[in-house]
């Protein structure tokens, strides 16, 4: 069976404000016409299709007709991720047309779409993106009834530890369960998770819950193939004697930290014997992007002529800021997004933390609370700082 794995799309994202609406039209285009001339059976989404819980009318015009035409070559099988809403994505999900199948609700996530081929049938099981806080209760396993009571009376359900691990582990073992009833079924799992091991970028919204914000490859044992989203950057992870575990990556770029990546979409070739083969498939590229570094003078010499055409950061490090800096620039280079002044030998500065990709918001609010009181931040003011944060995180994942 011949399947095409993509994710990340975020539809309705813009790049330091420039409306990508056009590349990813242009994108589907290219997804639906590969899914055509590559005689692709099964497309997997594994999920953020939309960048935003409420997506603009454009967004949903745009994935509307994409649904449209990729299902009369492929059946699709979507399941949400951290970006989108499950319901609103979910919404009448039964009504869609036949071969089009959303997988949002997390109580039937070990229901699978069964697709048949001429070496048997393949189960294809969705796990969405899983808010632990929210999920820890519907995914912790049944109780047991309590011996010698009434009418079978259950003690109390066991909750789920508060992780990532815990109910993607719990998810996956009801996917087990119900594939133990299928014998000789291959299983595709499309999953929206941060999997240890992955390298992630600076474009990627954090999903850390009390700090930790990621779950071990050996949960997805088991699988024949599991097609992740969430990460931008195309990459397997997870040992190579383990399960078949792959981010598609993004279709674009949605970060100059991601300037590096090659773009793609992956084929998967699930043979008869369940072991895969993956082929990665370039997507087309708006434009490129670049970062240039030098003083004013250096940057409009010419010396960097090849970079006009690019979405450009700019680091000018002149020691004083030169005065018109910014018109200076984007006369120079129309496309730079980004301007930044970083001083060379001039005044010194104090020298201040690095934030990365990896820094937990909560680690910047101790380091806040240390500057501003002289004192590090205490055990109970750091819980009150993680579930502030927490908070806030949920509900604009909700919103």
């Amino acid at each position: 069976m011949r399947i095409l794995h993509t994710s990340d799309w975020h539809l309705g994202r813009t790049l330091h404000g420039v409306d990508l609406h056009e590349a990813h039209t242009v994108f589907l285009d290219h997804l639906v016409e590969v899914a055509r001339d590559r005689d692709v059976d099964v497309v997997v989404v594994a999920g953020d299709v939309y960048d935003r819980a409420v997506p603009a009318v454009a967004s949903v015009k745009l994935l509307s007709d994409a649904l449209s035409r990729l299902s009369e070559v492929a059946t699709i099988v979507i399941t949400p991720g951290n970006h989108d809403s499950g319901a609103r994505l979910g919404f009448a999900a039964g009504l869609m047309r036949p071969g089009v199948h959303i997988l949002a609700q997390v109580e039937r996530l070990h229901e699978p779409v069964v697709i048949s081929d001429e070496a048997g049938p393949v189960a294809f099981y969705g796990v969405p993106y899983l808010e632990p806080d929210l999920v820890r209760d519907a995914l912790a396993p049944a109780a047991a009834p309590t011996p010698g009571s009434e009418q079978g009376a259950q003690d109390a359900t066991p909750r789920l530890a508060r992780s990532h691990e815990a109910v993607v582990g719990a998810a996956l073992d009801r996917i087990r369960d119900d594939l133990a009833g299928r014998p000789g079924t291959r299983s595709v799992a499309a999953a929206h998770a941060f999997v240890v091991g992955g390298a992630r970028t600076e474009s990627e919204r954090d999903i850390r819950v009390g700090g930790v914000d990621s779950v071990p490859s050996e949960v997805f044992e088991g699988l024949d193939y599991v097609a992740l989203g969430h990460l931008h950057g195309a990459q397997r992870v997870g040992p190579a004697d383990g399960p078949a575990l792959r981010y598609s990556g993004s279709p674009l770029a949605f970060s100059f930290g991601e300037k590096g990546q090659v773009k793609s979409t992956a084929i998967v070739d699930l043979a008869a014997d369940g072991t895969v083969a993956v082929e990665l498939v370039p997507t087309p590229v708006p434009r490129r992007l670049a970062e240039v570094t030098g003083d004013l003078a250096d940057l409009l010499s010419g010396a960097h002529d090849d970079l006009a055409d690019a979405w450009l950061r700019v680091f000018v490090t002149d020691p004083v800021h030169p005065a018109g800096l910014h018109a200076r620039i984007r006369e120079r280079f129309p496309h730079a997004l980004s301007i930044q002044h970083t001083p060379v030998g001039g005044p010194a500065v104090s020298r201040r933390r690095a934030i990365t990709p990896d820094t937990d918001p909560v680690a910047v609010a101790t380091d806040f609370v240390a500057f501003a009181t002289g004192g590090a931040a205490t055990d109970a003011e750091t819980a009150v700082l993680r579930a502030a944060y927490e908070q806030a995180r949920a509900a604009e994942g909700s919103a």
